[in-house]
Order: structure tokens, then sequence, then C-alpha cells
């Protein structure tokens, strides 16, 4: 869809070339801009597009939860003589 802006950009500057009127000029050269924008814009969306993550990857906050408390059990029992932290109840985690 970007590329049919800028082949409609180009055709106004060509209409704005042959054109010997100068309202004619200054309309087809305002579109072309127009156009011109639109291009750009619709090649930064697609650039956008395809570097973001899928959301159906990314994790519900239970999920977090529950991952950390995985990894800081995992933390205490690899440093031993440290007390293992109590886990967080369902309040404490409202609270965050």
């Amino acid at each position: 869809m970007p590329w049919l802006f800028l082949l409609l950009a180009v055709a106004a500057l060509a209409i704005a070339f042959m054109t010997s009127s100068v309202a004619l000029v200054v309309i087809c050269l305002v579109a072309a801009l127009v156009l011109l924008c639109l291009w750009i814009l619709g090649l930064l969306s697609q650039r956008i597009d395809t570097q973001s993550r899928d959301d159906s990857q990314m994790l519900d906050p239970r999920e977090l939860q529950r991952m950390r408390e995985l990894a800081e059990a995992r933390r205490a029992a690899a440093t031993p003589g440290v007390p293992a932290p109590a886990p967080a109840t369902a309040d404490e985690s409202q609270l965050r």
C-alpha cells in the first residue's frame, strides 16, 4: 500500500511539471508532498509492525509473579546460610 502513495506522488509531480496553470501546479505539488509523507509513514508503520512482538507471547501478572517466586527460591537455594524469604500472600501481591 505505501508504494501506491509513492506512485501517486510521482504522478502528481509529473502533472505539475507538464501543466501551465499555476493553480494546478500548486495543487499537484501539495498533493505530491502529502503523498510522499504518507508513503514514509506507511513504510515506518510496516517496519514497526514487523519488529514488534506478538501480544499473545506477553506474560500475564500471575505468571510473572510465579516466575519471580521461582527465581527467589532458586536464588535462596543457591546461597546456603541465607534464610529463604516467605512467599508473598495474595494480599501482598495486590499491594504491589
